[in-house]
């Protein structure tokens, strides 16, 4: 099913109810940029085989209705970008995924900026290498519940949190860095409370000791910030 309806843009209602996907292996890009699409049925689907959702629902920008709480995830190892641009979703329930094996998670609610709350406690990282630009640009996401995420194998958190400007109370308490290389603007526009902050500021000054004081992509957890809404160590 990879790039089925890949920039329909125009396509505005679609019926894919009795769709059988008993053998479906891959679903990536099936509905990128189906901008015009606002209710779009995807409850009955069967991903039982199904590995890669990677930017499944990329740019459906329209969509108001998305109900995947009946997904199957259990074999899937790429979600990367799979509901980035979704930004007329006002909920959004992965409570159920499975992501036992997943280890691509780059931007995958990347432009959920109408999502208020997302409850991700139930999401096993343990292979998850990539984190970058989870979710950038979730700017009214004031809820997000990632106390149990494990990042020891994560490389990159780039611009994860990057513009959440409405974040309270983020629990990075269990957050690993000792693998990253890339965390660029993490955290620029996440307004952290000084506990959040000081645990992270350990785990950085850890990473930072293994590398060059001069590595730049490492000095960018230390500069001062540029404007009001930065977060500094």
């Amino acid at each position: 099913m990879s790039f089925m309806f890949c920039e329909c843009s125009k396509l505005c209602y679609l019926n894919i109810s009795n769709f059988i996907t008993d053998k479906v292996t891959t679903m990536s890009y099936s509905f990128r940029d189906c901008s015009c699409l606002d209710d779009l049925n995807v409850s009955n689907f069967n991903t039982n085989n199904v590995t890669d959702m990677s930017y499944m629902f990329y740019g459906c920008g329209n969509l108001k209705k998305l109900n995947v709480s009946n997904f199957n995830t259990n074999k899937v190892t790429n979600m990367s970008f799979m509901f980035y641009g979704c930004s007329s979703l006002k909920e959004l329930n992965v409570f159920n995924f499975n992501t036992n094996n997943v280890t691509e998670m780059q931007g995958m609610f990347y432009r959920c900026s109408n999502l208020s709350e997302l409850d991700l406690s139930n999401f096993n990282t343990n292979k998850v290498t990539n984190m970058s630009k989870m979710f950038k640009e979730c700017s009214l996401l004031n809820q997000l519940n990632i106390s149990n995420f494990n990042t020891n194998k994560v490389t990159d958190v780039a611009f994860m949190f990057y513009q959440c400007f409405s974040l309270k109370g983020l629990n990075i308490s269990r957050f690993n860095l000792d693998n990253v290389t890339e965390a660029k603007d993490m955290l620029a526009g996440c307004p952290l409370n000084d506990s959040d902050s000081l645990n992270l500021k350990k785990n950085l000054e850890s990473l930072r000791s293994k590398y060059d004081v001069d590595n730049e992509r490492l000095k960018q957890f230390y500069n001062k910030p540029k404007d009001n809404f930065c977060v500094c160590f």
